[in-house]
């Protein structure tokens, strides 16, 4: 009679842990949903962001994971494409009943997710984006790590203009959500500066349709041009604009990929001026990159899996703070209180402001190798 009422007992308190679990949330797991580009023109940039964060999680879940649940990643292609993004987070949402989503990639993409992600109450964090739309106005369940496109263009205009005395600066845009979130920022540096853009071209997200832009620059022969784009494209363009002798100085933000830039373009990435929302992955001083080296391997190690390891420590060290009994709302509620610091660099969150990260490092390519922008 008495183990009776023990198996009663037990069962009724499984089924009072069950219901008061949030989706996505077991007695052993929390599942996370990314999508992103693992296949396609932008693949590298998926790829890199992925491995970073499951090397965090895999060891994160070796220690016995957050509060005794494992982090499990489900990641699901989106090609760089605003529908099969859409239509991946709904899978996310609807079928595979994740507690958030994380580490999505791009403008556009995201401007197809946010609002699937907005009328669920799901979690959007730490998009791998600098788009103003993610910032302002607030939305309570969008967070971003990284410094904005306004922070990147701001700093690469200031070093154009400030610090070499340039003018004539031209922007060089995918045709699309991404190409008008650059743009934007980059005007908004310009016009602080009493300036504007002397030229503006785009292509065509997913294409390598460059040379009509490429003879522009050959005819305006601006001083500068700041790509927004990806790394193929790009790396399209200054090969050929090398080819034909063109002297114009090139620029571009971190969304670029470094590492794959640099694969793709060769000897024609020297130069090129990137910024960058990570300090090196190269950078053993500081204390992030050395704990990231100790769990990356070597060949893994760019700008995109460190970005991808710093979110992922940031989520768990976000659902540590939500307790043994998480939910949507207490991880949403954890973020807007937390501060801490990543490798020296601040990291906090507000209910007013959901932008983890404002700084940015300038670095500058030459033989295959990326440093400081004053260092060559």
């Amino acid at each position: 009679m008495q183990i009776r009422k023990l198996i009663l007992a037990l069962l009724c308190c499984a089924a009072w842990l069950t219901a008061r679990a949030d989706v996505g949330v077991t007695a052993r797991a929390i599942k996370i949903g990314m999508a992103n580009a693992t296949s396609g023109p932008a693949a590298g940039l998926g790829l890199q962001l992925r491995a970073g964060a499951n090397a965090y999680l895999d060891k994160v879940n070796a220690a016995g994971g957050v509060n005794g649940r494992a982090i499990t990643l489900v990641s699901v292609d989106d090609a760089y494409d605003p529908q099969q993004s859409a239509k991946a987070t709904r899978a996310l949402i609807d079928t595979d009943k994740v507690f958030a989503l994380f580490g999505y990639v791009g403008t556009p993409t995201s401007t197809a997710a946010v609002p699937i992600a907005t009328k669920a109450g799901v979690p959007y964090l730490f998009p791998f984006t600098g788009a103003e739309f993610l910032r302002a106005p607030v939305n309570p369940v969008v967070f971003n790590l990284r410094a904005s496109y306004f922070d990147e263009t701001e700093a690469l205009v200031a070093y154009l203009n400030g610090t070499l005395g340039l003018k004539k600066i031209a922007l060089f845009i995918q045709d699309d959500e991404f190409g008008e979130a650059g743009k934007a920022g980059v005007a908004r540096a310009l016009q602080k500066r009493h300036l504007s853009a002397t030229m503006e071209v785009r292509y065509p997200r997913n294409t390598l349709d460059v040379d009509a832009g490429l003879e522009r620059i050959k005819l305006l022969a601006p001083e500068a041009v700041i790509f927004i784009g990806t790394y193929r494209p790009l790396a399209a363009l200054v090969k050929k604009a090398r080819a034909a002798g063109v002297k114009t100085r090139f620029l571009t933000v971190s969304f670029i990929g470094t590492s794959e830039f640099i694969k793709h373009a060769g000897a024609a990435a020297d130069d090129v001026v990137i910024s960058q929302v990570m300090p090196s992955p190269d950078d053993v001083a500081n204390p992030l990159v050395k704990q990231y080296q100790a769990d990356v391997a070597p060949a893994a190690r760019n700008y995109g899996s460190l970005e991808g390891y710093a979110d992922a420590l940031v989520l768990v060290e976000a659902l540590k703070r939500c307790g043994g009994d998480p939910s949507r709302a207490g991880l949403l509620h954890a973020l807007e209180r937390l501060a801490m610091t990543l490798g020296g660099i601040p990291v906090a969150f507000s209910a007013s402001d959901h932008q983890g990260m404002e700084r940015v490092f300038l670095t500058r390519v030459k033989d295959g190798k990326t440093g400081p922008v004053d260092k060559f």
